[in-house]
């Protein structure tokens, strides 16, 4: 299992939720950055999140992928936001 997925888990975020936030994800990244702080993680559990994408940003390509969802998206998400 991605570790980004095992440590939402490990904290309790339902599948619903992280299919959710991995959804918005593809289509406007900002936005996800906006359900992340809803989840009600402590904070440690946060940056190590953060810590985590920082060190290794495959590991959310690796997520959307093991969720079924389809990562060109979110890369034509963050073109659009370049403009």
């Amino acid at each position: 299992m991605n570790p980004i997925i095992a440590l939402l888990k490990e904290n309790n975020i339902s599948n619903e939720q992280i299919g959710e936030l991995f959804q918005t994800l593809t289509q406007n990244p900002l936005a996800a950055m906006a359900i992340i702080g809803q989840l009600g993680l402590p904070p440690e559990k946060l940056q190590l999140l953060m810590g985590q994408v920082m060190q290794n940003p495959a590991l959310l390509k690796e997520a959307v992928e093991e969720l079924g969802l389809d990562f060109s998206k979110v890369e034509a998400a963050k073109e659009q936001m370049k403009k």
